[in-house]
């Protein structure tokens, strides 16, 4: 835990391993933790559950005061991890209006904007499939057993 960032980092069970890297993450890898869900339509048509929210893109918000309200991303704040919508705001006591901020897991995307060719070739790759050691563990356990009653042979009783 001496430097404070490693790119070669992957993972830890301890919650302040997980926060020092997330704060002191450089802006260009910030971007991988500001994924929202994709709307059910999006989800089967590009067989993703999320996606890195970029302005321009259009959200339905989900938590909060401002729920089920539609609106376009205007500000991704990368330092911030916030996301700033169009036309939603607060108001101040002295009649400011102010930018209300918003974390992506609040949010689902209901349309993408594809302006960027990267953002497609991203969205048609095929997802990872990510299993647990434990689980992988247990698949391998039950195909050992079902190829050893295979090869069992039946005992015939007289």
């Amino acid at each position: 835990m001496k430097s404070k960032f490693s790119t070669k980092w992957t993972a830890s069970k301890q919650p302040r391993k997980q926060r020092k890297y997330k704060y002191n993450a450089p802006l260009h890898l910030r971007h991988r933790f500001l994924n929202a869900h994709l709307s059910l339509e999006l989800r089967k048509k590009y067989g993703k559950r999320s996606f890195p929210v970029r302005k321009g893109d259009e959200v339905l918000v989900m938590r909060g005061k401002f729920k089920k309200k539609k609106a376009k991303i205007t500000e991704v704040n990368l330092k911030k991890e916030r996301i700033v919508l169009e036309n939603v705001n607060r108001e101040k006591k002295d009649g400011n209006k102010v930018a209300v901020y918003f974390h992506p897991s609040n949010l689902v995307i209901e349309s993408l904007n594809l302006d960027d060719k990267e953002r497609l070739k991203l969205l048609k790759e095929k997802p990872i499939e990510k299993k647990s050691g434990k689980h992988v563990e247990k698949e391998a356990k039950n195909e050992d057993k079902n190829k050893e009653k295979e090869n069992v042979p039946n005992k015939i009783k007289s």
